[in-house]
């Protein structure tokens, strides 16, 4: 009887000590799972605050370093468009996070202040009277960072619904002065289509030609396996990633929803989405590295920007878990940024892995680099979404080179 008092009581210890160490593998899952989300929260605070806090108080063309590259081209010009360069940047990679209604009480009360900097800054941008005010029919290279306004604000209506009428008149009024623009026979049509997109979205005027000449021309030059040419030659760059595949999602959801005509070219541009999300998660290596390859390098994670649109998007394929692309653009973040000389006083510098001068690219500036909060933009996923709630997991490159037997990759037409 006592032996099987003792029997009993041990198995009763073996089952509490069994819970436990379930309940603190769960625990620390659900803080690694977290702490992955205030890692990004506190990156992207950290990137941004200069920015927005700046321009919210009028003086960000105070604050703001005039940087340029040291092969740049025309250094007045460049300085002197940085401002709305950086807004745009900035603005299309929070957006997401900016739109959502969920976090923690830090992480609300974090967005309510920044809502308050967005509208306060953007009113001073488009002020004629504000110290900040930025122009649009400055050159060529306001087409580009307009668009990246547009982009923000369908990624966000929020933004332009809490816009005092006026200034959604001045910003409307300013994103169609672009026009005058033409742009250069590349990757630039879909900054016009975008910005007429915008326009439909607000079911104002919009331009049905700029939209059409952008998805007939990207259509000509679709060269297979889910990649575009950038004009007439391919280049082994990032280019679809930067622009070329988020943007063309982006026309498609609001332009699809304009008429039917596209329909067929829009499927084929989501297919191609979902292949070349699949190669961008292949090409991160197992310490977040990636090849250094192309121009505008200094964009750093926003290399992947449309493997986080898609995740944003809730569009990845059935090849990639949620939980295994935040694994995955984690890495990038983690190693992007962890360089000591990443930052200067407060400002990123130009460069890939920290301040290399060398890398810059002559239309670069200091709002250039900040294409990289493009990568932030699955924050503007619930902490609920499978995207930050599910456990970490390995992405293809760790399971590959730690010998795991792993799905062969083929390449697909998609024409």
């Amino acid at each position: 009887m006592r032996n099987y008092k003792i029997i009993t009581f041990v198995l009763l210890l073996l089952q509490i000590n069994t819970l436990c160490f379930s309940q603190r593998r769960s625990s620390a899952k659900k803080a690694q799972v977290m702490s992955d989300r205030k890692y990004w929260l506190a990156e992207m605070d950290r990137m941004v605050k200069p920015v927005l806090k700046g321009l919210a108080a009028d003086s960000l063309k105070i604050i703001m370093p005039k940087v340029t590259s040291i092969h740049v081209d025309n250094k007045a010009h460049r300085i002197e468009v940085q401002y709305l360069e950086v807004l745009g940047r900035v603005l299309s990679g929070i957006a997401p996070w900016i739109q959502l209604e969920d976090g923690d009480q830090d992480e609300v009360a974090m967005r309510k202040q920044y809502r308050k900097w967005v509208i306060s800054g953007l009113g001073h941008a488009l002020d004629s009277n504000a110290r900040d005010f930025m122009r649009f029919d400055i050159g060529g290279q306001q087409l580009v960072d307009a668009s990246f306004l547009s982009i923000a604000i369908l990624r966000a209506p929020w933004i332009y619904e809490n816009l005092a009428k006026q200034e959604q008149d001045r910003l409307i009024a300013s994103i169609k002065t672009t026009r005058r623009f033409k742009p250069v026979f590349s990757n630039w049509l879909l900054f016009s289509a975008i910005n007429e997109a915008f326009l439909a979205k607000q079911d104002l005027e919009w331009d049905p030609m700029r939209v059409d000449y952008a998805l007939q021309q990207m259509e000509q030059w679709y060269v297979g396996d889910g990649m575009y040419m950038d004009g007439q030659s391919f280049a082994f760059d990032y280019y679809n990633s930067f622009v070329i595949h988020p943007y063309l999602a982006a026309i498609s959801g609001v332009i699809g929803k304009k008429t039917n005509a596209y329909q067929a070219m829009f499927d084929k541009i989501r297919k191609r989405n979902e292949r070349y999300a699949v190669i961008q998660e292949r090409q991160i290596n197992i310490d977040g590295t990636y090849a250094a390859t192309g121009r505008s390098l200094i964009y750093r994670g926003a290399a992947f920007h449309h493997l986080a649109d898609m995740a944003w998007r809730r569009a990845l394929p059935k090849e990639l878990k949620p939980a295994q692309v935040r694994s995955v653009l984690t890495a990038v973040l983690k190693k992007t940024l962890e360089s000591p000389t990443t930052y200067k006083d407060g400002w990123l510098t130009l460069g890939l892995y920290g301040s290399q001068p060398n890398i810059g690219d002559f239309y670069n500036n200091q709002g250039s680099p900040y294409l990289c909060t493009a990568l932030f933009l699955p924050l503007g996923l619930s902490e609920k979404d499978p995207f930050w709630a599910d456990p970490a997991q390995k992405w293809t490159a760790q399971k590959v080179w730690t010998g795991e037997d792993v799905p062969n990759d083929h390449a697909s037409s998609l024409k």
